[in-house]
């Protein structure tokens, strides 16, 4: 793809996709992401995936596996929404994003 190999040329590994207006991330390359982050409303760690619903998240036995584990495991919140650059921003420069991959 086009965008990958504009983005390697610069030093980059990988790119977000984001959709509209309200910057929605929704895949990263061609690949599922996830964010594991500290939810501000109730303070617990939640795993946040893009939905399928739209239609433009790839389903896949990875992804259902990666939520399927997580939910058994009970460590933290699995949520499947929408999750916008400017909330990932904010996550990261309050110290709550903890990790994304």
């Amino acid at each position: 793809m086009k965008p990958g190999r504009d983005a390697a040329a610069k030093g980059y590994s990988q790119i977000l996709w984001v959709f509209g207006e309200k910057e929605e991330v929704t895949e990263v390359g061609a690949m599922n992401v996830f964010f594991l982050l500290e939810n501000t409303k109730n303070g617990r760690r939640e795993l946040v995936t893009p939905p399928l619903d739209r239609g433009d998240i790839l389903p896949g036995v990875t992804r259902q596996s990666i939520l399927e584990l997580c939910r058994e495991w009970g460590e933290f919140d699995v949520v499947e929404r929408w999750i916008t650059m400017p909330e990932i921003r904010d996550a990261a420069e309050e110290g709550r994003l903890v990790e994304a991959f």
